[in-house]
């Protein structure tokens, strides 16, 4: 994960570069070593109905503004790659609704003990996962879900190192 001042200049960018009344606010910037993300807001419905009638109206909603801004979110894509040089993924939050249009599916090489790899085979047996390669990455994504919390609390801290890292003195002059 960047910090956030390694990504403040990107956020700027996608800022300012983005067509005014995409979002409800500036885009939320997630960034790692393979990939930035743009995450933005779009307007919650005023709505009053069923919550099944609201999900299938947020829905629409999402999918409406995905093919309406495909050709802009390409271009913009392209630029933002060749000046950062990473692939820029999208996604949206509407409600209580996130959805990530594009992103990458990374290859991470691990070392599972024979334990750990009956844990992944079981969850294959079930029909949980289609490959042992799909239910590490459900796995990954339950403890991430469980420990939201947690993990948010392990990036502030991660991001205080990188602070005082900073300020610290410079041993390469």
């Amino acid at each position: 994960m960047a910090t956030d001042e390694a990504t403040a200049p990107i956020k700027g960018w996608f800022t300012g570069r983005l067509p005014e009344g995409w979002f409800t606010g500036a885009p939320e910037i997630v960034r790692d070593r393979e990939e930035i993300a743009v995450l933005g807001t779009l307007p919650e419905p005023d709505f009053e109905g069923s919550e099944t009638e609201k999900a299938a109206l947020i829905e629409g909603l999402i999918g409406r503004f995905r093919e309406e801004t495909r050709e802009r979110r390409i271009e913009i894509a392209k630029e933002a790659e060749r000046r950062f040089g990473q692939k820029v993924s999208w996604g949206v939050v509407c409600g209580d609704t996130t959805v990530m249009f594009t992103t990458l599916s990374v290859p991470v090489m691990t070392r599972l003990r024979q334990q750990e790899r009956q844990v992944l085979d079981t969850l294959v047996a079930a029909g949980v996962a289609r490959s042992r390669s799909d239910a590490l990455a459900w796995c990954v994504r339950l403890v991430g879900k469980n420990t939201d919390t947690w993990l948010s609390e392990l990036r502030d801290a991660l991001q205080h190192v990188d602070r005082v890292r900073s300020a610290g003195p410079d041993v390469n002059s």
